[in-house]
């Protein structure tokens, strides 16, 4: 067997927490990972792992040789994009987790015009809303939408910034009226979307002076954003809501949008990635790619 191949699901087995998790990321089977850990383990002469029907867990060699060869695979890898970058074109795999809404609209049509442009570049993509580890997880790029917090080893870059809108369905304002100002909205019903925690706060800028925050009434709240569409549509109240997910709704009639003077709040999208002393090929042309397209898609 290759030893690199063997070290890479030894260390994916580890940082997964089982055979099947660690096959399932690098398309093997997970008898083959046992065999690639049994490779190493005989090559070498001693266990790496303590196995039991439950559980798997390191010895003390294994931690020892566990960390040396995340330096060498890291090493590989880097090695690996000073090669990629001399061919001057991306190839090869490109891991990337995503919001599912936001990624299906609008980070998926970029991502497919990049695969069309380079034809040795693979894609493997993930939708949802869960927070991934990006090192543990195996992904090369990260897309997230809102505030990101600063953690260590990890570079994030703004590649584009979402208008809000508030918007309501005819039937909605005939029977309840048509707000005016930001105070109005206070008197509504909402339709929100909250995936966990307190309701998030609607946020509207205001020229030279701090953001207005308000807290919406609301009967209906659901996590999942197409949902809140279709709730709104429904004449269910009214909602706050990136431009981009309801545009159509707007130039169709199901929606209308509200407060049309007031300045919209930009929420941010970022690009995520490990900290590398050298950026491969493949991120950096798809976070460029994201930056330059997905402003258009904003608007």
């Amino acid at each position: 067997m290759d030893r690199l191949s063997s070290m890479n699901a030894f260390v994916r087995a580890v940082d997964l927490g089982s055979f099947a998790a660690a096959a399932d990321s690098l398309g093997l089977s997970a008898p083959m990972v046992g065999k690639h850990i049994q490779f190493l383990e005989h090559r070498l002469g001693a266990r790496l792992l303590n196995r039991t029907t439950r559980r798997q867990s390191l010895t003390d060699f294994g931690k020892d040789y566990y960390e040396r060869c995340r330096i060498i695979l890291a090493e590989t890898e880097a090695a690996d994009a000073l090669a990629e970058d001399h061919r001057s074109e991306p190839r090869g795999k490109l891991r990337v987790t995503m919001p599912t809404h936001f990624g299906r609209h609008c980070v998926l049509p970029v991502l497919l015009d990049l695969v069309r442009t380079y034809p040795a570049l693979e894609l493997d993509l993930s939708f949802g809303d869960r927070l991934v580890d990006l090192a543990e997880d195996g992904y090369d790029l990260a897309i997230r939408t809102g505030n990101v917090d600063n953690r260590a080893g990890v570079i994030a870059r703004r590649i584009a910034r979402q208008p809000m809108v508030v918007c309501a369905a005819p039937g909605y304002l005939e029977r309840n009226g048509h707000p005016e100002t930001v105070d109005d909205l206070g008197r509504h019903q909402a339709v929100i979307y909250r995936r966990s925690g307190p309701i998030p706060l609607w946020r509207f800028p205001q020229h030279d002076e701090p953001v207005i925050t308000m807290a919406p009434n609301s009967r209906v709240r659901l996590d999942d954003l197409e949902a809140v569409v279709d709730a709104t549509v429904a004449a269910m109240g009214i909602s706050w809501l990136p431009f981009w997910l309801v545009r159509d709704r707007l130039a169709d009639g199901s929606l209308v949008r509200l407060l049309p003077d007031q300045e919209n709040f930009l929420y941010d999208c970022h690009a995520l990635w490990l900290q590398n002393p050298l950026l491969s090929l493949k991120v950096r042309v798809a976070v460029d790619a994201l930056a330059a397209g997905l402003p258009r898609l904003m608007i």
